[in-house]
């Protein structure tokens, strides 16, 4: 053996740091291998997780399965925004229509009992609409309307008429 040692040229060295350095060597080996073991626990865990989620089929299929899923989503975008237009357009057809109303009954002249006269308006949203006055008498019944912009009328109201209007734009009774 002290020919192999002079053979390597290392006769020199003391034995010692070469047998402390081979030991540091093999344990930093064996750390290595149990921490190699230790990330095949990981990807044990990984495939598991991936078989879970390809189970029932292969890749394709689920690849299949991801492009539905992103066609659904388009799809569902696609009806969003269009029920959006169209909510937009009932918003604005709605303007226009009566959504206001305040209504007065009352006895006109005070002898047929049973207040069968009214005042009725209806306004749409920007308060544009019309006051209609029903009078009824012993002699028969009369109608008349007004006609209402902006929450106004250019002629003037009787009591009743204004009462309505007040209660169309939600003011007092």
């Amino acid at each position: 053996m002290d020919n192999l040692v002079r053979t390597l040229g290392i006769a020199d060295v003391w034995t010692g740091y070469l047998f402390l350095s081979l030991c540091a060597l093999a344990i930093i080996t064996l750390i290595f291998i149990i921490v190699v073991f230790a990330q095949m626990g990981n990807i044990k865990k990984l495939k598991k997780r991936i078989d879970k989620l390809t189970a029932g089929g292969d890749g394709k299929s689920l690849e299949t399965n991801i492009v539905s899923l992103f066609e659904d989503v388009k799809m569902l975008k696609g009806t969003a925004e269009k029920n959006r237009k169209d909510i937009r357009q009932i918003y604005k057809n709605l303007e226009g229509t009566f959504q206001k109303m305040g209504l007065v009954k009352y006895d006109a002249f005070n002898q047929m009992g049973g207040k069968l006269s009214f005042s009725l308006a209806l306004l749409d949203e920007n308060d544009n609409g019309f006051i209609i006055n029903s009078v009824h008498s012993t002699d028969g019944c009369y109608s008349y309307t007004k006609e209402i912009k902006n929450g106004e009328s250019s002629i003037d109201l009787g009591k009743e008429e204004a009462q309505a209007l007040a209660i169309a734009k939600g003011g007092q009774n």
